[in-house]
């Protein structure tokens, strides 16, 4: 016996839900690679996308995922051997990391906690130590989706500008950009990157960076730089180099279609669904946990993110039944563990094209699970939930 039919309930974290305006923007033929409307919408997603990241810097698009955008922020500013000093928080700042390694630069991680976000006071003493100035760049996830965690990005800038170092600060904004606030210029970020596929509702394919003029002045003297990333080479004035070949066409016109669906439901008001969704799942695993069979990964909720929240499961129980039952029983798709999670928990994304319906089926179909499989929990948590949001939103 089964609930599940319809549409599918995405809630991992990335990719997210495609909203049917932008799914019916792809449907369309190709067009001419070289003319006016095609060049007119690679300047508006630019501009666009600069002012997502809150800069006057300039910004890149790359056919590529998150994993690719990092290889492009990395290699358009160090040489092989610069140090790269790592803030771990969860598993994607250290695979940034990993990247920078491969890539020939030297690699320090900050030991973290995957339980609690990056101390800004331990990155300040860390800078300190290095008088000589051997450290060139820092590497921080804003929102680090396999532990939960969203670190203070504008508490670190402010502690890097403490230790009166000149590393570039650069910071992975993928599970960030279009959910919550993101000011690059205004908290001291030189480099930031994101990806297409989680907050701005996009299919997976289109990565971004962003750029400052420290982080360009750095760019003249990289040694790493290769054709396919290189920023002067997409500064040209043929539109072919901006992308380093064929334009992602469909992608694109993907991409336009969310970004007129973001400005027109506006930030502020993006960033307060995503505040009072969360805040929904959380009061739900807050009432489910008393049952004392799992509980948040992050131990401080002032420290728990916006767009994911990821449940640690108590006494070793493995979170594959629920997870299993949710999608087999209910259409609904939670996320696994990863990392050091893997096996351990599980996760439930509130990100992008969300909002109460979906939260609150997701809720439902999770408690389902938990009453279905006798995994201990106090019920209660969906109307924990929709107290909250009855509360919150107001006629």
């Amino acid at each position: 016996m089964v609930v599940r039919a319809g549409r599918e309930f995405l809630a991992i974290p990335g990719p997210t839900t495609l909203p049917d305006e932008v799914l019916r923007a792809m449907h369309r033929p190709a067009i001419d690679i070289y003319a006016g409307p095609l060049l007119a919408l690679t300047e508006s997603l630019l501009a666009d996308l600069s002012r997502l990241f809150r800069t006057d810097g300039r910004s890149y698009i790359y056919i590529a995922n998150g994993h690719g955008a990092w290889e492009a922020a990395l290699t358009n500013v160090l040489s092989k051997g610069d140090k790269v000093l790592v803030l771990e928080s969860g598993r994607f700042a250290v695979g940034w990391g990993n990247a920078a390694a491969f890539l020939g630069a030297e690699v320090e991680v900050l030991k973290g906690d995957w339980r609690r976000a990056v101390r800004p006071a331990e990155v300040e003493a860390r800078l300190r130590e290095d008088r000589a100035g051997t450290i060139k760049a820092i590497l921080v996830a804003h929102i680090d989706t396999s532990s939960g965690v969203v670190n203070d990005i504008e508490a670190i800038g402010k502690a890097i500008r403490a230790a009166g170092h000149d590393a570039l600060f650069m910071v992975d904004a993928v599970a960030s950009l279009g959910c919550v606030p993101f000011e690059m210029d205004a908290w001291g970020v030189d480099v930031a990157m994101s990806g297409s596929q989680k907050g701005l509702m996009s299919p997976p394919g289109l990565g971004f960076v962003a750029v400052n003029d420290r982080a360009r002045a750095a760019h003249k003297r990289a040694g790493m730089r290769t054709p396919y990333w290189d920023w002067t080479a997409r500064d040209g004035h043929v539109h072919y180099q901006k992308y380093a070949g064929t334009p992602p066409e469909h992608l694109l016109f993907a991409l336009r279609a969310a970004l007129d669906m973001i400005s027109a439901e506006g930030l502020s008001a993006i960033f307060q669904r995503h505040r009072l969704l969360a805040e929904a799942v959380r009061r739900a695993v807050a009432e489910w946990a008393k049952g004392k069979a799992f509980d948040f990964n992050i131990a401080t909720p002032s420290e728990r993110s916006d767009t994911v929240t990821t449940v640690l499961m108590a006494d070793g129980r493995d979170p594959g039944p629920l997870r299993d039952y949710c999608n087999a029983k209910c259409g609904v798709v939670l996320g696994a563990g990863i990392g050091e999670m893997a096996g351990k928990a599980f996760r439930i994304a509130h990100m992008g094209h969300v909002n109460a319906p979906m939260i609150l089926g997701t809720l439902g179909a999770v408690e389902m699970g938990l009453t279905a499989l006798a995994i201990p929990h106090c019920s209660g948590g969906v109307q924990a939930a929709v107290e909250w949001l009855g509360k919150s939103v107001k006629p």
